[in-house]
């Protein structure tokens, strides 16, 4: 279930979904808002994927249904890690690459527990191209369908979610930029007396209206 109105004094129940497209800067964003809530922690869809050992198939790799079985299998691990960690009043922020409206449907379908809060992270195919090239060799990956996959995400749930374009920005800065989007959403509230890793306080709930 997607929501837009999140909780983050007693958020444990809110799993966020940070997506985009290869080199979109997902997971620097995704451990920067873990580390800015009060009780957080990031599951990586690469992170999941990479502990096969042997027999891996990526997801547009071949055979192809044996390449959908792992991404299921992904989501699954997802949702088990989520549903652990929510039991244990953690809140979830989740790495994860949905090409459209189907995957993400199958992941919300393993946090039946969460309310989901969706963040898209969409600097465009240049910038995407860009922060590839400028990994090392061995962190970079091979990757050419930029403008079928923002096409079929855009398609999937572009009317849906946080959508931002974060060519320009740090990950501290798209970071705030979720963060102030959530605080001006219905029913948000943040823990009295939280700071944030930006050093914001916060001596008062904020609700809707209340900004700054």
């Amino acid at each position: 279930m997607l929501d837009g109105a999140v909780d983050l004094s007693t958020s444990a129940a809110v799993a966020w979904v940070v997506t985009g497209m290869p080199g979109a800067g997902k997971s620097t964003v995704s451990r920067a808002l873990a580390a800015a809530l009060p009780r957080a922690v990031r599951i990586g869809a690469d992170d999941l994927n990479a502990m096969i050992v042997s027999g891996a198939v990526w997801p547009l790799g071949h055979p192809a249904d044996e390449a959908e079985r792992q991404v299921e299998l992904c989501y699954r691990n997802i949702g088990a890690l989520a549903h652990n960690f929510t039991a244990s009043g953690f809140t979830t922020i989740i790495d994860c690459v949905l090409p459209g409206r189907d995957n993400l449907d199958r992941l919300l379908r393993q946090l039946p527990q969460q309310r989901a809060r969706l963040v898209v992270l969409a600097p465009g195919e240049a910038a995407c191209r860009d922060r590839n090239a400028a990994r090392s060799a061995d962190e970079q990956f091979d990757f050419d369908g930029y403008s079928e996959l923002d096409a079929t995400m855009r398609a999937g749930f572009g009317d849906q979610g946080q959508w931002i374009d974060s060519a320009d920005l740090t990950g501290e800065q798209t970071v705030r930029t979720i963060l102030e989007q959530v605080a001006i959403d219905s029913s948000v509230r943040w823990p009295i007396g939280y700071r944030t890793p930006f050093g914001r306080a916060f001596d008062s709930p904020i609700t809707r209206g209340d900004r700054r």
